[in-house]
């Protein structure tokens, strides 16, 4: 069974920007998708988070399966690779980053698990992260520190912020982020 895995951001839902969008696209392929609310999501923990996702996803978290997340549900994704016994088959993160340098207070209680670059290496097959070169909230060298501490590509896409509303009515879609995902054989 193919399987993935959408995750919103700090102060996000299932309904905000193109996740439930996303949704449809990948269930029209044939994809088993969970897109949950994540707990507290005004004042996020990475930990909080991770047990969540452990006691509800509604399948296994494997091989099979495809996590796509954007801002801090990016690094959750990165989090669920380090912990989990199955190796996962593709993360594909959008506008992450590694901590709270820029003092954002939804985010202060976000980063209470430690990064294990190894652990995340390990922990999934294809690891592909998309960044924007003006994104308000992350930037650039966030995304970049990831991608080289997880030895995995960082594609940028100029002038597209943090891929969110706010940069546009039109991210209620994503179509660049499905084409990249059929061209690179993520789904």
């Amino acid at each position: 069974m193919k399987t993935a895995i959408i995750l919103h951001g700090t102060l996000g839902s299932p309904d905000g920007n193109w996740l439930q969008w996303l949704k449809n696209e990948l269930e029209a392929r044939d994809y088993t998708v969970w897109l949950p609310q994540l707990p507290h999501a005004d004042q996020p923990s990475l930990k909080e988070w991770s047990a969540f996702v452990k006691q509800h996803c509604p399948f296994p978290i494997d091989e099979q399966t495809i996590i796509v997340g954007h801002s801090s549900g990016a690094i959750l994704a990165l989090v669920l690779a380090q912990a989990s016994a199955e190796t996962i088959g593709a993360i594909v993160d959008v506008s992450v980053f590694h901590d709270n340098s820029l003092q954002w207070e939804p985010n202060n209680r976000l980063f209470d698990v430690q990064f294990d670059w190894e652990a995340i290496r390990k922990g999934v097959r294809k690891l592909l992260f998309i960044h924007s070169d003006n994104d308000p909230y992350v930037p650039l060298e966030q995304a970049q520190y990831v991608a080289n501490n997880c030895a995995a590509e960082l594609l940028l896409i100029p002038g597209q912020g943090h891929f969110n509303l706010e940069q546009s009515d039109e991210y209620k879609r994503f179509p660049k982020l499905l084409e990249i995902l059929e061209e690179r054989v993520f789904v």
